[in-house]
């Protein structure tokens, strides 16, 4: 009897353990039903697409040069008795630069006048002897070679004492001085006294590769953003272009010219060049960002109604960070620009922009 009754109530623990396990088991399956039916919009944040201009541009470098400056050495040989500018000053052409002692030059020129002066009245006074034949061709003619030779020598002495005064010869501004009051200088010697640039207008030289010839022409219009002036972008233009191509890099020199009328630029700045291709107005602009290349195909999340939608665009222009869209945009949407790398085709979204 006993025995019956153990059996009996540990039939009803199974029972009812089933039971409950039955239930948790009900619940649990309602549960995750409704957590599937939950939608989880995705946190993005989009940009507007825009409509403005964007150019074909060839990126390059370039060091800034003068377009006139001058070596200054002096002609004559002497003392440095006087400087009259310094490095920064700004010259016009023929303006005294420097002036050497003159002294042995003076006294060189006095020479020269006093011996011509004295060949002139021994050739004024043969003459009339010589014009009634009592002297010979031959005398007379080295007098005559005399003279000339006397007049040539005067002029040099002349020229010399000028040369004793250091001028300019361009306007621009002193780059540097090597000269120093009481040092000896040389006629003609390598060691430069002055270094003048004329900076009014300035040369950016850049050597393009040779499949770059048939797309650059004289005039064409290039930007200049300086290093040195916290990236500020100047405008320049095409003035030379080289007609060879060096065989040796297989590229061609092209000549800019930057205009410099505020003296702001300085020969010798570093640029980042943009030379100017082609440029379109009213073109659709897309964010950089934005753009997916998903199985060779550049895509695009539009958003719209809170879903987004994978659009294949096709694109044109590139410059920093705007993409020219041609194809595949009517350029009033909205596009992803965060957050769309892991999203899927009609994803539900939530524009989170701050």
């Amino acid at each position: 009897m006993q025995r019956h009754l153990l059996k009996s109530v540990l039939l009803c623990t199974i029972l009812t353990s089933t039971a409950l396990l039955s239930g948790c088991g009900d619940a649990e399956a309602t549960n995750s039903t409704e957590k599937k039916e939950e939608v989880i919009a995705i946190p993005v944040e989009v940009a507007n697409i825009q409509h403005g201009q964007i150019s074909s541009n060839y990126a390059t470098t370039a060091v800034l040069e003068a377009k006139e400056e001058a070596f200054v050495v002096a002609r004559a040989s002497g003392i440095i008795h006087e400087i009259m500018v310094e490095e920064g000053d700004y010259v016009e052409k023929g303006q005294i630069l420097a002036k050497l002692e003159t002294e042995r030059y003076r006294l060189n020129l006095l020479k020269a006048q006093a011996n011509l002066v004295g060949i002139e009245k021994e050739l004024n006074k043969i003459k009339d002897v010589y014009s009634k034949k009592l002297v010979s061709d031959d005398t007379y003619d080295k007098l005559v070679a005399q003279y000339s030779s006397a007049k040539a020598s005067l002029e040099l002495a002349q020229l010399d004492l000028e040369e004793t005064t250091i001028l300019a010869p361009i306007a621009g501004f002193i780059a540097e001085r090597n000269a120093k009051v009481g040092n000896l200088t040389e006629s003609f010697q390598r060691e430069r006294m002055f270094h003048i640039v004329q900076q009014k207008q300035l040369y950016g030289i850049v050597h393009l590769p040779e499949k770059e010839l048939a797309r650059v022409h004289k005039g064409q219009n290039a930007t200049l953003n300086m290093t040195a002036l916290s990236d500020q972008s100047v405008a320049a233009y095409v003035e030379r272009i080289s007609p060879v191509v060096d065989s040796k890099t297989g590229t061609f020199k092209v000549t800019l010219s930057v205009p410099n009328q505020t003296n702001l630029l300085k020969a010798g700045m570093f640029a980042q060049v943009r030379l100017n291709y082609d440029t379109h107005d009213n073109a659709i602009l897309l964010p950089r960002q934005a753009l997916l290349d998903i199985d060779n195909q550049l895509n695009v999340f539009v958003v719209k109604d809170g879903v987004a939608t994978k659009t294949p665009i096709s694109i044109g222009y590139q410059e920093e960070g705007t993409i020219e869209v041609i194809q595949g945009l009517n350029g009033d949407e909205q596009v992803v620009i965060t957050g769309h790398h892991n999203l899927k085709d009609k994803a539900p979204v939530e524009i989170v922009n701050g």
